[in-house]
């Protein structure tokens, strides 16, 4: 079923489309399937769980941790993923690239914007990730490298709502990416939406989607 689902979602994600096949609380045995049949991007939340997954499983997969990042864990974390996509606050940020730097790493990270209802979700604000970029404080990172930006979408079933939390991540990153007075380089990612809603989010500019319970079903605990 893993690789059915892989392989149709293929067909309908539109080219140039990353594909984030989320498999935080699966296991290998059902990471496998999907890699068997091409996927290679793989999103996990929990460090201790990615750092059993990794030795079982091919060393040319690429790893995106996605979850909420503890500051206690980050150093288990560097050097082990290709992506985080969840830095939620400048403080985890600084320590990311101190321990990027200690361990001779570049760190690729999209910073996570919080434009839901829910205050549960982390991020920053709009107006203080804004805030962040016009005043250059990127400038201060050594070892880490800032590709876009990730969020998600209210918790709700009110797709119209749905729609517009997209477009305005898609807003915020189109406003950073095009102010050529920052200098950024490489600066290029949306990661939004998920199984329920991915669709909306492609259609609202998304370059990354994280899809998981309609690749391996829901989640075994």
């Amino acid at each position: 079923m893993v690789a059915e689902e892989i392989i149709k979602l293929r067909e309908e994600i539109p080219e140039g489309i990353s594909l984030v096949a989320v498999s935080k609380f699966h296991p290998a045995s059902m990471i496998r399937e999907a890699y068997d049949v091409g996927q290679r991007l793989f999103g996990e939340s929990r460090v201790q769980e990615l750092l059993e997954k990794i030795p079982l499983l091919p060393e040319d997969i690429e790893w995106h941790f996605i979850g909420h990042l503890q500051t206690n864990k980050v150093r288990q974390l560097i050097g082990k993923v290709a992506l985080i996509e969840s830095v939620d606050s400048e403080k985890l940020l600084a320590l990311i690239d101190s321990e990027s730097r200690k361990a001779g790493v570049v760190t690729n990270v999209l910073m996570q914007v919080h434009v839901a209802a829910e205050e549960t979700k982390f991020g920053f604000l709009p107006e203080e990730l804004m805030s962040y970029f016009k005043d250059k404080r990127f400038e201060n990172l050594t070892n880490t490298h800032i590709c876009g930006v990730m969020g998600m979408a209210s918790n709700t079933s009110d797709m119209s709502r749905v729609r517009a939390d997209f477009a305005e991540i898609r807003r915020i990153f189109r406003e950073i990416s095009e102010d050529n007075s920052l200098g950024l380089r490489g600066f290029d990612r949306v990661s939004m939406g998920m199984s329920h809603d991915w669709r909306i989010a492609v259609e609202e500019g998304s370059t990354s989607v994280r899809i998981g319970s309609l690749i391996f079903g829901e989640r075994e605990y």
